[in-house]
């Protein structure tokens, strides 16, 4: 069993700054994949973006390229997540995934991720 726990959310203005900590209790570099996913009320769970733990390829949903940028520190066993010029679209719970069943032959497809972190909250508002 592997827990993630997200940290880092909160309030902020539009145009403002976030960085989104996730630690895993298992060796991140031991999973196929790790990323960032987040669900808005009303909207389903949709993936922000992931990054493959061989070779280290990254993905980036199209409403985020160029404002958020995903990390991790392997040594610590840590995921990040640093959101620039935050939008109030952006308001949603984040939450922390990892696949380490299985390689994800769709980096996006939620149902690869076999372990999720609690969320963390994140709201942009003037």
């Amino acid at each position: 069993q592997v827990e993630l726990v997200e940290s880092g959310g909160g309030s902020v203005q539009p145009g403002g700054s976030l960085r989104l900590s996730c630690s895993a209790s298992k060796h991140t570099d031991r999973s196929y994949c790790m990323g960032w996913f987040r669900q808005a009320p009303g909207k389903e769970r949709e993936a922000v973006t992931v990054v493959y733990t061989l070779g280290g390829a990254t993905y980036y949903a199209d409403s985020v390229k160029g404002r958020f940028t995903i990390s991790r520190d392997d040594a610590d066993n840590m995921l990040f997540l640093q959101m620039n010029s935050l939008k109030p679209e952006d308001t949603a719970m984040y939450y922390c995934a990892a696949a380490y069943s299985q390689l994800p032959q769709i980096w996006h497809s939620k149902e690869y991720y076999d372990y999720w972190g609690q969320g963390t909250q994140v709201t942009v508002s003037s």
